[in-house]
């Protein structure tokens, strides 16, 4: 399975970024310390992982401490070994998908009505809060991952340009 991972931290400069390797990973514990590694002394570590054109994990670190989670779909679990290392533990999502997609969420997406429809297959799982503080509400989250044709690395670009980080992101995936 390919993917992209990258890292992206704030600390007293601002944001910067680094691509990481997840290769041999054992567990998820080695995957948040190579993310607290980036900047030991970051406010806010987040790992943006693109698996295959059709997954995103997202790891968010406060102060290098009580690691989240969120992925876009439970399948990447089942799909590999990274997945299943990432998202495998994971539970649904605080809000209920169904009506975060028909209520009030769906209003709070940036598409519009040329849109595909939202993939009814999507089963996103864990804190898809962890952005909310960033600008990034989990309602925006949920409809952002559930629209189909949304590849990973548009939603990595459409949270990273909430957030401040777009350029940031940008170039690291032109490197």
């Amino acid at each position: 399975m390919a993917y992209f991972a990258a890292a992206v931290t704030r600390g007293s400069t601002g944001w910067a970024t680094a691509e990481l390797d997840l290769t041999g990973v054992s567990d998820i514990e080695e995957v948040a310390e190579q993310l607290r590694d980036v900047d030991p002394d970051a406010d806010v570590s987040l790992l943006f992982v693109e698996a295959d054109d059709a997954y995103l994990a997202i790891l968010r670190l406060d102060a290098g401490e009580d690691l989240r989670i969120f992925g876009s779909d439970s399948a990447f679990a089942e799909e590999s070994r990274l997945g299943a290392l990432l998202v495998g533990d994971l539970k649904t999502p605080a809000l209920e998908f169904d009506e975060v997609l028909t209520g009030a969420g769906a209003a709070a997406s940036t598409t519009g009505p040329d849109q595909p429809a939202a993939d009814p297959d999507a089963d996103p799982v864990g804190d898809a809060d962890l952005l909310a503080d960033l600008g990034v509400p989990a309602q925006r989250m949920l409809v952002l991952c559930a629209h189909e044709g949304m590849l990973p690395a548009d939603v990595t670009a459409e949270v990273c340009q909430a957030i401040g980080c777009g350029d940031e992101v940008e170039e690291l995936r032109e490197a």
